[in-house]
């Protein structure tokens, strides 16, 4: 009968922990996977800003003797530009260039429409995705028409709105993503106050006994740690499988900085053990605490 109740406990026991490993592998999947989303949407949205291309002119009206003078002072003011801090690249398109673009735009293969080159030089200018937003764009531009030999600068309003948004969906990701790590750590906690209220009456009967806080302590940290340890690989092997099935079969473009996808597993990792080894010490502490009469209406 004793051998009975015996293997019966250790089955619930075992139940119990594999309950409690899937809870925390399911809601750290969830974060991890909310992790992935945020890291691609801010790299696919600082791609889509990079896009955003401003384009300076020069002067179109100078003799022909100064050609020579000119093509130098072009090639110098490309290269101050470059040098902004504002600026990741610079594109220099000739009278030339500009004239046979053009003809492609308008599907005209006729030289005598074009033979005078008539559109002027420019320059074609990408910034960083830092620089691209509303808040900043005016005195970039301001800047580049400084330059010596720059007489225009135009670039896209209507881009630039759509990359306003950007930053604005952006910011809803970040906070829902906030959001669910309060959530998961809240979902984590649960779990392990309802293994720990379990073995409330274990817990009082060891300190009725004479056993010290701590020592009744360290074994639940330990095992909170083991679970804590499972439920994070099990969520990163899932997210590998989903990571996998993604590049290999969509073939989505994914950001290939490791360093993000480090961070994210170590923040998988931290969640995990961090809040099953506080929520036990904070649900055991509890029971520590209380009365014996008061375990029954916990």
């Amino acid at each position: 009968m004793a051998k009975s109740v015996e293997e019966f406990n250790k089955k619930r026991l075992r139940s119990s922990n594999i309950t409690v490993v899937i809870s925390i592998a399911l809601v750290l999947f969830l974060l991890g996977l909310m992790g992935l989303i945020l890291i691609n949407a801010q790299k696919y949205s600082d791609y889509l800003k990079e896009q955003l291309v401003v384009n300076a002119y020069f002067d179109e009206n100078y003799d022909a003797k100064d050609s020579v003078k000119i093509v130098k002072q072009e090639a110098d003011a490309v290269q101050q530009i470059q040098k902004l801090e504002s600026v990741k690249r610079t594109t220099y398109i000739s009278k030339k260039m500009a004239s046979e673009e053009a003809k492609k735009s308008l599907g005209v293969n006729s030289e005598a429409l074009f033979e005078d080159d008539i559109f002027p030089a420019s320059v074609e200018i990408a910034l960083k995705p830092e620089y691209t937003d509303s808040t900043k764009i005016g005195a970039v531009l301001s800047q580049i028409k400084s330059v010596p030999g720059i007489v225009d600068v135009k670039n896209d309003s209507d881009s630039q709105k759509i990359y306003d948004k950007l930053n604005k969906i952006l910011k809803w990701i970040l906070a829902f993503c906030v959001l669910f790590l309060v959530l998961a750590i809240v979902l984590i906690n649960n779990s392990i106050r309802l293994k720990v209220f379990s073995k409330r009456f274990i817990i009082k009967t060891m300190q009725l006994v004479g056993a010290k806080r701590r020592f009744i302590l360290t074994p639940f940290i330990k095992e909170a740690l083991v679970l804590g340890l499972l439920g994070a690989v099990l969520a990163l092997l899932a997210l590998s499988g989903l990571w996998h099935y993604f590049t290999t079969t969509i073939k989505t473009p994914f950001v290939q900085d490791t360093n993000q996808y480090v961070w994210l597993v170590l923040l998988i990792f931290g969640v995990g053990i961090f809040i099953t080894i506080l929520s036990t010490i904070v649900a055991t502490w509890r029971f520590l605490r209380s009365n014996v009469d008061d375990l029954y209406y916990s």
